[in-house]
């Protein structure tokens, strides 16, 4: 019997170091060369190649795996990074089932589609392991551009920024640089500190100041940076959490998943963090996912997702169902919180069945409860406090096509930014195409 079956409630330690250790490993170990070579042997090398229609930041992978296929992984690596200069990451994290690899020929006409994401990471890591940053500044420009959130968004339009020649001064909140790829993705997806080396590699272009701690309203303003700098991208991310609605929800034991997350990913001693024996996870997308799969790892005994509708709306891939499921975690559909029961803490949460239609959810009137002494919102997040002036639609910034916002010399993109679909990769993409245009609009060369 083990530890986590013995101690009942929240506790820390219900497993052994090598349990921990084996359990928070790689999930998908990097290719060796000569795997690498197999792997790059199975590209058609299509014209107009449907992967690359596919890619958020439009990397020709046709081309980067001829690379890796003719021995030049460097080569490889900065056809990657000329479009996507968190390609490492992206690799790890991208729902490339979704994405390239789900538009792959191969996938098409064999369902096992070129391994394009292990690809990626393949030479992406090649290059990061030699140690010196490969892109060098442009001739300084005299402009000065502050770039406000150091996630995936903020850290592409800040690298683009640096490449063209501007002073760039990167502001984040938090003690560490890097966003969700720091805070909030599965540890086995990122291991060894990497979304944390990435920052730091990218950051040897020069030019960019980092200043951690310092967000928009804590004795920063918009219009303060406005008259400060010669332009603003703001990639501040959303900070609200959604609440479920549900009586009772202020209960001790009833946490954000992104906070479980946040502090799993930040922990030295995975023993030292305390999990249910009973947990219960409400939502579909990503960050349910990564929640309910790591809360299983770190020893919990039930492990369940509950989704108000049917598994396939969804937000996480089919991929990352599967893999929530083949380690261990049950997923109920159709059913929505109603009730959490306890005294003082969690320990019932009670759900009404619904029935998704063309009217929308509706209650069917059938109950039933989950037993549960943790209990984790994943139910999506919202922008909190967005700055004065700015006009906002959906409740997110409202932004064109090039990421300007609504107020001149201010330019916005990733989650923060209305359009995009919350995707690492999409907001790599979001903070490249501003700062192109920003770079555009200071030099005189204005695309419109």
């Amino acid at each position: 019997m083990t530890n986590s079956q013995l101690t009942p409630g929240v506790a820390a330690g219900r497993l052994t170091s090598h349990a921990y250790s084996s359990n928070f490993a790689d999930v998908a170990p990097p290719l060796d060369d000569n795997e690498a070579r197999i792997a790059a042997d199975r590209c058609y090398f299509c014209y107009d190649a449907p992967c690359v229609t596919a890619c958020p930041t439009s990397i020709d992978i046709p081309l980067f795996i001829r690379q890796i296929a003719t021995g030049t992984p460097d080569a490889a690596a900065m056809t990657i990074l000329h479009q996507n200069i968190l390609g490492g990451i992206c690799a790890r994290v991208c729902p490339t089932e979704n994405l390239c690899e789900g538009s792959c020929v191969r996938e098409t006409s064999e369902g096992k589609p070129v391994q394009i994401g292990a690809l990626q990471r393949y030479a992406t890591d090649h290059l990061m392991d030699e140690g010196d940053h490969p892109f060098s500044r442009g001739a300084p420009t005299g402009k000065r551009i502050a770039v406000v959130g150091a996630g995936p968004a903020g850290l592409s339009a800040a690298h683009r920024l640096a490449a063209k020649g501007h002073e760039v001064v990167l502001f984040d909140a938090r003690p560490k640089a890097g966003g969700l790829n720091e805070y909030g993705i599965a540890s086995y997806k990122a291991v060894g500190d990497f979304a944390a080396r990435e920052v730091d590699w990218l950051l040897g272009i020069g030019g960019i100041t980092l200043e951690t701690g310092r967000s928009l309203g804590a004795g920063m303003s918009l219009e303060g940076l406005r008259k400060e700098f010669d332009a603003v991208f703001l990639g501040i991310g959303l900070q609200g959490v959604n609440a479920l609605r549900a009586e009772g929800e202020d209960r001790g034991n009833v946490l954000d998943a992104v906070d479980f997350i946040r502090d799993l990913r930040q922990t030295s001693d995975l023993s030292s963090l305390p999990v249910g024996r009973d947990v219960v996870v409400i939502g579909g997308g990503m960050t349910a996912v990564d929640a309910a799969v790591q809360a299983r790892l770190l020893g919990a005994q039930n492990v369940t997702i509950v989704y108000r509708r049917g598994q396939e709306r969804m937000g996480a891939s089919r991929h990352e169902q599967d893999h929530a499921t083949s380690s261990g975690v049950r997923i109920i559909c159709n059913a929505a919180p109603l009730r959490v029961h306890g005294n003082g803490t969690v320990r019932e949460v009670e759900f009404m069945q619904m029935q998704d239609g063309p009217d929308g959810l509706t209650d069917t009137g059938e109950r039933f409860r989950l037993p549960a002494d943790q209990l984790l919102r994943a139910i999506g997040q919202r922008l909190h406090d967005a700055p004065a002036g700015l006009e906002l639609t959906g409740g997110k910034i409202a932004v064109d096509a090039n990421g300007r916002s609504s107020l001149p010399g201010v330019w916005a993109g990733g989650d923060c930014a209305a359009g995009g679909d919350d995707l690492t990769v999409t907001a790599v993409a979001e903070g490249r195409d501003a700062a192109e245009d920003i770079h555009a609009q200071l030099m005189g060369a204005d695309h419109g």
